[in-house]
């Protein structure tokens, strides 16, 4: 490996300009990509793809539209649906849905009509709506009231069409009759009249029957407000209120609820453009309300839009912020007549990484914006390392070119630095493991970023540290001419530039004389693990123990709400739907069968239905304001809306005419065509997502269909519930960090071919990751979907401190300096580039907590906090590890506790036994 290494560098060395031209065409193309990355915050980065769960929500959202955009309308009912403003509804609910409604005076309604222009014209956001067509389905009260009304219309206008033909038909009999008993045709005609009268009489009989079954007093017309009053409001009730099977259209006596089911197909930005457009829709000045009413659009989909444009102006920022962190970082603790080239190597490797990205088809989610700042830091540490070693080597052979000086640091250090790379990468392949696809996401791009990190380190130091010391020939002389005429032209900023150059190096000399001050303190902080091995050991062991029992205490959330900026307005919408509506979300029970529609199956829906709704506390005569469950569109409720009634069992011809005689616009939702699937909706209140998890849990328990058909939990409220019971397991979170300590163990063990110099480093590491949850603990800052794989970055990140020192103490007791002199050596050399290099890896996290987004700030404010413990745990715990290990402290007492478990197993065994 060490020559291999040598050879490369060697022939960067040859071709310097040449080798940093390709890095930098390749960094210059990679940002160009990256450029292209689209956001993507859907619930599928939260919760994976693999669960029952999840599949069932996307067959969900395929059949009957994706989780609903909503449109909350504040006014009384009474001004909304018994006025004008019905109308003004009708066609906003038309153009939402990209359509053109108009007055049908032989229906009494508003309906459909092609060959129109969209209202405002095909520039406005009815035009744009009409012309994408992302909406699937709008249900609201004006579509609602509108299809009513044409559905009774038509029924009524067949039974008259039917009353005519029996009217009709009695009468051609009672001709037929009389002629054929010899009558004249004078008494036929008479006797045919008195016929269709007497048929007449009893089909009025019926149709008023049927009418006071049905409950209709007046002709359906959607202007008829005692009509519009008897279909919406429930007078036993009151007046205004709403009837409660409605809730999903008019929660509140004061509100109504408009849903826009958007195609499952549409892409991110598709989606991004339809809210956009609906949001515009609400604003034009066509549909405001005559009597003050207000629109608000909201909804899950509309707050993960927003939070994509959030996530895309974070990426400025962060990197804004990134850079003059790392720079400041580097000229205060870095010594190097380059300083600033590890940040130039870093935007390079996270230049080349995001553009991989793109290539391999990615997007931008929170872990890949998580990506920028941990990449980053971890590319100047490479830089810093390699730089530090060439440093040294140039110290040590005076006479040596810089290129010999760049194979020595590349045959003596990189080897070390490899091997630490490839044991964080192997660290951050755990994450693999997780069951957030965010969290997985994030750790193949860090893999892939430290690679090409480690690469463009070792290039572009090599290359830029030789070109340093050349001439330049040509281009150095062009560079140099060109320098000085732009001198003369900029005197005045040269001059203000020494000032402050002179202020920089004074700043400078003082941090770097508190720095060398600082050496002989390490030194005396030495003194206690290298004097007391043990106790700092037990120590340490000891606040471990604490961490690991406390992170099975830490909380977690995974409330998609409770992640996101709390200033979004969307986010403030969304809060405003749950206090007005008392509903956070749907959850939908998919039903798959032969025939969904079948006796047997609707009766079950409808009774696991109404057990369900009791057992959460709805009922009829309170609505939803205490229920933990609320009704929504499904398919028993058409079945309730149509006159059925659950004391009278359902055939299967009763089911067919309902079917029928409900609109096909209000079939589609909770039904498929072929009735292979049907669904039952529930609303549920806004709650903690564990007691959200347990309602869900009730709900299958409860999940017993018919044999022949299966039955499935699905919609955004179960896939956060279940992220959040997965998040929540102590015991995976253990898993995950075992399986991490043994993926970078087995890593070093490949590398070193040795269990000393593989398990030695893994102390501190193992140790770490308890003292890290102590801190999660302690700070009481709740683990989100990020935070929750902390233990797993603490491992890959103090893995790259401990292998870098203890493979440098290896190599000073190689030069035969003892034991205490080796750790000084060793210290005042790697230590102080390990110093740095933690230091620039904490400013690379500690730029997340600029985020806006609650998840990134805490995610980067906690580990910021565990990376300090950790880095400052390494460097006191490694030396009583090493020194334990020279003296054979921790095989005696390993020793001593066997001898101690072995007496007293035999003493035991020495006992009389008692029966």
């Amino acid at each position: 490996m060490s020559a291999g290494f040598e050879r490369f560098t060697r022939a960067v060395a040859r071709r310097p300009l040449q080798a940093l031209l390709v890095v930098l065409l390749l960094a210059i193309g990679g940002a160009v990509l990256a450029l292209r990355l689209k956001p993507s915050t859907g619930i599928g980065t939260f919760v994976g793809s693999g669960s029952s769960s999840y599949q069932a929500t996307l067959d969900d959202e395929h059949h009957f539209g994706s989780d609903a955009v909503v449109v909350l309308i504040r006014e009384p009912l009474t001004d909304l649906v018994e006025t004008k403003d019905l109308g003004t509804l009708s066609f906003l609910e038309a153009c939402l849905a990209g359509k053109v409604v108009q007055r049908n005076l032989q229906l009494g309604a508003y309906t459909q009509v092609s060959g129109q222009a969209p209202y405002g014209g095909w520039g406005s956001p009815c035009g744009r709506l009409m012309r994408s067509q992302p909406v699937k389905a709008v249900y609201g009260p004006a579509t609602f009231l509108n299809h009513a009304v044409v559905a009774i219309n038509q029924t009524i206008g067949t039974m008259t069409r039917g009353a005519q033909q029996s009217i009709a038909k009695a009468e051609h009999a009672a001709y037929a009759l009389a002629l054929g008993e010899h009558k004249s045709r004078a008494k036929a005609q008479q006797l045919a009249q008195a016929a269709g009268s007497l048929a007449q009489q009893q089909e009025l009989q019926r149709a008023e029957t049927l009418a006071y079954q049905s409950g209709l007093t007046s002709q359906p017309r959607i202007d008829n407000q005692q009509f519009i009053s008897q279909v919406v409001f429930d007078a036993t009730r009151g007046a205004d209120q709403p009837k409660a099977r409605f809730s999903y259209l008019f929660p509140t006596s004061r509100s109504a609820l408009i849903q826009v089911r958007l195609k499952s197909s549409l892409t991110p930005s598709e989606q991004t453009q339809a809210i956009s457009s609906i949001r515009a829709v609400v604003k034009m000045p066509a549909f405001r309300l005559g009597h003050g009413g207000r629109y608000t659009v909201t909804g899950a989909p509309v707050v993960l839009s927003d939070l994509s444009s959030t996530l895309t102006g974070s990426i400025a920022l962060i990197l804004l912020v990134a850079l003059c962190v790392m720079a400041l970082a580097l000229l205060l603790v870095f010594r190097s007549t380059l300083r600033l080239l590890p940040l130039t190597i870093a935007l390079m490797a996270a230049g080349i990484t995001f553009g991989a990205i793109e290539l391999a088809g990615g997007s931008l989610t929170l872990g890949s914006l998580a990506v920028l700042p941990i990449l980053i830091g971890l590319a100047v540490d490479y830089a810093i390392q390699f730089q530090s070693r060439v440093q040294e080597a140039r110290r040590d052979l005076p006479a040596a070119t810089t290129a010999e000086a760049v194979a020595t640091a590349a045959r003596v250090g990189v080897p070390a630095i490899a091997a630490a790379a490839l044991a964080t990468a192997t660290g951050f392949l755990v994450l693999l493991l997780s069951p957030v696809p965010l969290m997985r996401s994030f750790g193949v791009v860090l893999v892939v970023g430290i690679a090409v990190a480690f690469v463009c380190a070792l290039v572009t130091c090599t290359a830029a540290l030789v070109l340093a010391d050349r001439d330049g020939g040509v281009v150095g002389a062009s560079l140099r001419g060109a320098g000085e005429m732009l001198g003369v032209l900029a005197r005045p900023a040269i001059s203000a530039g020494r000032v402050l150059r002179v202020q920089s190096e004074h700043l400078y000399a003082a941090v770097s004389s508190r720095r060398a001050s600082a050496v002989p303190r390490a030194a005396n902080l030495m003194a206690v693990p290298l004097r007391r091995p043990g106790l700092v050991l037990w120590l340490a062991l000891g606040l471990a123990v604490l961490g690991w029992v406390a992170d099975t205490q830490t909380a977690v959330q995974s409330d998609v709400t409770k992640l996101v900026p709390s200033s979004m307005p969307a986010l403030r919408d969304l809060h405003t739907l749950e206090r007005t509506s008392g509903v956070s979300g749907e959850i939908d029970v998919t039903v798959r069968g032969s025939n969904v529609a079948r006796p047997a199956v609707v009766s079950w829906m409808t009774r696991y239905e109404q057990s369900l709704l009791g057992h959460f506390g709805y009922a009829e005569t309170t609505g939803c304001a205490r229920a933990t469950l609320c009704p929504a569109l499904s398919l028993p409720d058409l079945f309730s809306t149509a006159g059925s009634t659950s004391a009278a069992p359902l055939s299967a011809a009763s089911i067919n005419s309902l079917l029928a005689a409900v609109p096909a616009y209000f079939k589609q939702a909770v039904i498929t065509p072929d009735r292979r699937e049907a669904t039952l909706a529930f609303g549920i209140r806004l709650m903690p997502l564990a007691r959200q998890q347990r309602v869900i849990d009730y709900m299958n328990s409860r999940l017993h269909p018919p044999a022949g058909v299966s039955a499935r939990l699905a919609g955004i409220p179960v896939l956060a519930a279940q992220a959040d019971a997965t998040l929540s397991s102590s015991a995976r979170r253990l898993l995950t960090l075992l399986a991490g300590l043994l993926a970078v163990g087995a890593a070093l063990l490949a590398v070193f071919r040795r269990a000393d110099r593989a398990l030695l480093p893994l102390v501190p590491i193992a140790l770490a990751t308890g003292w890290s949850a102590l801190i999660v603990f302690l700070t009481g800052i709740p683990l989100n979907p990020m935070s929750a794989s902390l233990g797993t970055l603490v491992i890959a990140i103090s893995t790259e401190f401990s292998v870098l020192l203890s493979e440098r103490y290896r190599q000073e007791r190689a030069a035969g300096f003892p034991l205490e002199e080796a750790l000084r050596r060793t210290y005042r050399s790697t230590g102080a580039a390990v110093l740095a290099s933690g230091i620039t890896a904490i400013a690379g996290f500690g730029v997340l907590i600029v985020s806006s987004i609650p998840m990134l700030r805490d995610f980067g404010l906690v580990t910021v906090i565990d990376l300090a413990v950790s880095l400052a745990g390494v460097l006191l715990v490694l030396p009583a590890t090493l020194k334990a290990a020279q003296h054979g402290a921790l095989a005696d007492r390993a020793g001593e506790l066997g001898r101690r478990f072995g007496s007293r197993a035999a003493r035991l065994r020495r006992r009389p036994s008692v029966v």
